[in-house]
C-alpha cells in the first residue's frame, strides 16, 4: 500500500464506521406534550444531545418547525432534570 493509500484510508475507514450511528439507537419512548392546539408527540434521544429530537406527530394548526421546537425545549427540560 503506498503512503497516499494510507493517508486516504484512515478518513474513509473513520466515515464508515460514523454510518453505523444511527438515532434510532438512542430513541426513548415517544412523549406527549399537551398544547393549546392539541397534543405534540415528541421522539426524544440522548440527555446529551437534544438535536436529534423532534415531533413524530402535531395538531394540523402547528407547523413543523413549532413542533420540533417544542419537543428540542422538552428535551432541554430534562437535561436539567
Amino acid at each position: 500500500m503506498t503512503r497516499f493509500a494510507k493517508i486516504l484510508a484512515l478518513p474513509t475507514l473513520a466515515l464508515a464506521l460514523a454510518g453505523c450511528t444511527s438515532p434510532s439507537q438512542f430513541e426513548t419512548a415517544p412523549v406527549v406534550l399537551e398544547t393549546p392546539q392539541g397534543p405534540v408527540t415528541c421522539q426524544l434521544y440522548t440527555k446529551a444531545d437534544v438535536s436529534w429530537d423532534r415531533a413524530i406527530d402535531r395538531p394540523e394548526t402547528m407547523n413543523v418547525q413549532q413542533a420540533d421546537a417544542l419537543c428540542r425545549n422538552e428535551g432541554i427540560r430534562r437535561q436539567k432534570t
